[in-house]
């Protein structure tokens, strides 16, 4: 299958380039061959990430997310952490004032962020550098409350790449991915 054929049929799934995206710059860091050897398999993954030439920052896709869980080092973390998944389910403003403390030397860490008129404050098992799985899960559980879509992952050795999907989607693309999507939350 061309790479070509995967995106469109991704985007039947709801998983497009962000705007400015092109198959040039997934190009740029694998060739045709390899994403077209195992069809979806390296896709999946590259549309996670980030663009890996100029300008710098940019998602292929933010619908996806190549979180890798070891991320934790300062207050903010857990923030960018819960913003990020709000990209990822396409909802801005789903969870609001969302903020955090991490102190690694003190062991003690907290997220704390309104969803609808309801106040969580969850804290958070340091865990060195490691995300604490049950605030995230927490946070995830939240997000798919909203509207019945829910967040699903494939594995990626220490990160996972998660995506957001309704469960017609979600059985699409685990098809796709040969059964290797399962749920995150």
């Amino acid at each position: 299958m061309t790479l070509e054929q995967q995106l469109a049929t991704l985007s039947d799934c709801g998983i497009n380039f962000d705007n400015g995206i092109t198959i040039e710059d997934m190009l740029y860091s694998f060739s045709r061959e390899e994403y077209e050897k195992r069809p979806f398999d390296l896709v999946l993954f590259v549309l996670g990430i980030e663009v890996e030439r100029e300008p710098w920052n940019r998602p292929f896709c933010s619908r996806v997310w190549n979180f890798d869980p070891k991320c934790i080092t300062s207050t903010g973390d857990y923030t960018r952490i819960v913003r990020r998944l709000c990209q990822v389910a396409g909802i801005s403003d789903g969870l609001n004032n969302v903020r955090d403390f991490v102190d690694l030397q003190s062991a003690k860490a907290w997220l704390k962020y309104w969803i609808g008129d309801v106040e969580r404050n969850l804290p958070a098992k340091v865990m060195g550098t490691w995300a604490d799985p049950q605030t995230v899960s927490h946070v995830m559980r939240d997000i798919q409350q909203l509207d019945g879509r829910r967040f699903y992952f494939k594995d990626n050795g220490q990160a996972m790449v998660l995506y957001y999907l309704d469960p017609d989607a979600a059985a699409m693309l685990n098809r796709l991915a040969h059964g290797t999507m399962q749920p995150a939350a």
